[in-house]
């Protein structure tokens, strides 16, 4: 469609020159003493735009001829330009394949030819396309590959020194947001260096909203589990588990992992509360940190009341014969009801007779009921249900004790050689 509009424009012109020209009868007389020339006046509109082009040609021609050490200036720099992206692109394949000798090499010769292209550029305003801001990202980016294939290499020397050149470079916009990658790559070489308090203080010197991002969450969550800052290591992965970084299992498992270790790492009663209060509602709800931290805190002789009273969130959906809970922590509740039977109330008796009741066939239950008889001292109603445990107890250390305990009840009423076989059945075991 643009060919044919074309074609009637030239047709018109065509037209409009026949239709002036070729009536035109008009003279031009030159003087110029003592000459006189006369020629028609489309003669001399030839000659002047016939001179105009010549003109026009002349001047083009001068141009390019005074612009020839300019191009000249501007292909080299093109020519280094390609050759540095040439030489980035060729080491960030090899890093990929594992050639990390090659890697090392072309990073260099990257950061070599960015280095002449700056030079030229600064010296002549005749590069045409060169960006500071891209070329010092680009410098950036090939010291981090660099430091990359040392930390490969295990060359610690050289991987510091680019890691500090490439810092020292991030100085514009937008290398700057490179230097969070930067200082991101650098946290995980520390951790592979067994080294958190350097992974830390990296991880530290992020902005905040780059601190707050998965990757830089997931750094800090190693960095704080091989420091032992288990407290900063809980907060982490709970904002991790807010994020969804794992999935809902595995971030149930992680946070209960962290919180058993850092209940596991008081020292006395008073840290082991502080350390309790400090959980979320929904962490000191987990049976399996419930019943931790009751034994934790009866290990530490602390206050037996305090244990039932964190036990009693979790006794009935623990003792339920259909709950989720392993039989390892119903046998961990055992054992930690069984530590304060010296000093259990009236209510926790009732519990445990109202759920053995419930429940006659359960051995574990019959197991506790039968060591609540014997602190009680009623004989009889113990050796009932402890005989009746001991024969179907799945757990080697209660049924240890059951035998044990039906020893000492023999013993007590004069049945020495029942008292042997107890404790020889107690040492089968």
């Amino acid at each position: 469609m643009r060919s044919a509009f074309w074609l009637l424009a030239l047709f018109g012109i065509a037209v409009a020159v026949a239709l002036v020209a070729g009536n035109n009868q008009a003279m031009v007389t030159l003087f110029w003493p003592p000459h006189r020339v006369d020629i028609s006046f489309n003669l001399l509109v030839l000659l002047l735009a016939g001179l105009f082009t010549l003109l026009y040609v002349a001047l083009r021609a001068a141009s390019a001829v005074f612009s020839l050490p300019a191009e000249a200036r501007r292909w080299r720099a093109q020519q280094k330009e390609r050759a540095m992206y040439a030489a980035f692109m060729d080491a960030l394949s090899h890093l990929m394949a594992g050639r990390f000798i090659r890697a090392t090499k072309l990073a260099q010769n990257a950061i070599i030819q960015e280095k002449s292209l700056s030079q030229l550029a600064r010296t002549s305003s005749d590069v045409g396309g060169y960006s500071a801001a891209r070329a010092t990202q680009l410098r950036l980016l090939a010291h981090l590959l660099t430091a990359e294939s040392a930390q490969a290499l295990q060359n610690r020397s050289l991987r510091e020194e680019h890691l500090r050149q490439a810092l020292e470079t991030s100085t514009h916009r937008i290398a700057q947001e490179t230097r969070e990658g930067v200082q991101l790559r650098a946290a995980r070489w520390a951790l592979d260096d067994r080294d958190p308090a350097a992974a830390l203080e990296l991880l530290n010197q992020l902005p905040q909203g780059a601190a707050r991002r998965t990757l830089a969450l997931r750094t800090k969550l190693r960095a704080t589990r091989q420091a032992r800052q288990t407290s900063q290591a809980l907060e982490t992965a709970r904002l991790l588990a807010k994020h969804r970084a794992f999935s809902p299992p595995a971030a149930q498992s992680i946070v209960r992992g962290l919180a058993l270790e850092l209940l596991g790492g008081a020292h006395d009663p008073t840290q082991l509360q502080a350390a309790w209060q400090s959980l979320d509602a929904s962490e000191r709800a987990m049976p399996e940190l419930v019943i931790h931290a009751a034994s934790r805190l009866m290990a530490l002789h602390g206050d037996a009341d305090l244990a039932r009273s964190w036990l009693l969130q979790v006794w009935e959906p623990v003792m339920q014969p259909r709950s989720e809970v392993s039989d390892t922590q119903r046998i961990k509740l055992i054992q930690v009801l069984e530590q304060g039977l010296d000093s259990i109330d009236a209510a926790w008796l009732a519990r445990i007779e109202t759920a053995q009741q419930q429940r006659p066939r359960d051995a574990n239950l019959q197991y506790l009921a039968g060591m609540t008889c014997l602190k009680r001292q009623l004989w009889g109603k113990a050796q009932q249900l402890l005989s009746q445990a001991s024969l179907a107890l799945q757990d080697l250390t209660l049924h240890r004790n059951a035998w044990r305990a039906l020893a000492l009840l023999a013993e007590q009423r004069g049945d020495e050689a029942g008292a042997v076989q107890a404790y020889r059945r107690a040492a089968e075991v």
